[in-house]
Parts: C-alpha cells; sequence; structure tokens
C-alpha cells in the first residue's frame, strides 16, 4: 500500500516563502507522476505542479515563475518551493501520485492527507 506523507504547510505573509515535502512509501512503481494540488475553502481540489520520474514538469498558469517542483528519486520524496505567495495560494496542499503497475494496468492514484498553507495580506 502506498502512502503519501506532507510536511512544510503554515502562516506566512504575502511575499514570503513555504517549501513543502511529500515522502512517499510502499510500492510506487520505477515510472511514476508526482504532484501536488491545492483546495481552497469552497472550491474544488486543482493542480498546481506535476513531476515525472525522469524530471518532466508542468504548473498550473498561476503559479508558474513561483513555485518550483521537484524530487529525490533515491528518497522518494517530492518539493515544492513556493516564493512570492499571495492570499490566493492559500489552501490545503495536497501530494499525489501516479502510476501503472504494469503496461495498460489501470492508473493506480494516490493521495496524501494535506498540508494547510494559509497567507495572510
Amino acid at each position: 500500500q502506498v502512502q503519501l506523507v506532507e510536511s512544510g504547510g503554515g502562516l506566512v505573509q504575502a511575499g514570503d516563502s513555504l517549501r513543502l515535502s511529500c515522502v512517499a512509501s510502499g510500492s510506487i512503481g520505477s515510472n511514476n507522476t508526482m504532484g501536488w494540488y491545492r483546495q481552497a475553502p469552497g472550491s474544488q481540489r486543482d493542480l498546481v505542479a506535476t513531476i515525472t520520474t525522469g524530471g518532466i514538469t508542468n504548473y498550473a498558469n498561476s503559479v508558474k515563475g513561483r513555485f518550483t517542483i521537484s524530487r529525490d528519486n533515491s528518497h522518494n520524496t517530492m518539493y515544492l518551493r513556493m516564493i512570492s505567495l499571495k492570499a490566493e495560494d492559500t489552501g490545503v496542499y495536497f501530494c499525489n501520485l501516479k502510476y501503472r503497475r504494469y503496461p495498460l494496468a489501470p492508473l493506480a492514484d494516490y493521495w496524501g492527507q494535506g498540508t494547510q498553507v494559509t497567507v495572510s495580506s
């Protein structure tokens, strides 16, 4: 069973920086995509950024140039470096992992419990 544990959230002021971490354990496959999603109160869960095992990244337009996603495959850990934080970045940030156990297998999809990020303006 895959477990994802996030850390690093907190209360900061607009313009500050934070770094989130997500540690994965269990059978996560040799090729997977990890990502960060966030959910503001009363809103749906939205993509923030994703990164493949090979390091290919994808970002939401709203965070491009401010957030950087990275990973350490040797430690099954993913990071999200956030700078120039804005009030609209507030939300619960969830770690996600997707992979296929074998070609054409159903996509396995796992979520962490989330870490709260609050940016005061």
